[in-house]
């Protein structure tokens, strides 16, 4: 008796918790309706990319797609999903549109400037993976 108490008592808890949690994020995470009017067309930030093969890179893209590393996608904050985008390389003048997919760069990174994470395929467009991070502007397009 006193174990299915105990059961009981946990499964709420947990319960309890993913409500929790989803209504903070809800609250973190304005729906796109709500973007911001000001936002502009173009910005300028840091790239960065990410393979399937990163560790802790999720089978599946925010959006449920599944993760493919060589189709043209991106990770965007505050863009819609299936947003076109073009990302030039401010240091040679290369540019690749892509598809915004999924979430991100983390959010430690945005705060140190970095604006997208480009799928390796769509870096190798407009730099050398080696390089890792590249000035960019980014054109909603």
């Amino acid at each position: 008796m006193q174990k299915n108490k105990i059961i009981i008592l946990a499964l709420t808890a947990f319960i309890g918790g993913m409500f929790s949690h989803s209504q903070l994020y809800a609250r973190i995470q304005p729906p796109v309706a709500e973007l911001p009017l000001q936002m502009k067309s173009i910005q300028f930030g840091k790239a960065s990319w990410y393979s399937r093969h990163d560790p802790g890179i999720n089978k599946r893209t925010a959006n449920n797609e599944i993760f493919n590393d060589q189709a043209l996608t991106a990770a965007m904050w505050n863009v819609p999903f299936h947003q076109l985008v073009k990302v030039t390389n401010l240091d040679n003048g290369k540019s690749v549109i892509v598809r915004v997919n999924d979430r991100g760069p983390h959010k430690r990174f945005v705060r140190k400037g970095r604006a997208i994470d480009l799928s390796r395929q769509a870096f190798i467009q407009i730099a050398s993976p080696r390089e890792g991070l590249i000035n960019v502007q980014i054109e909603l397009l």
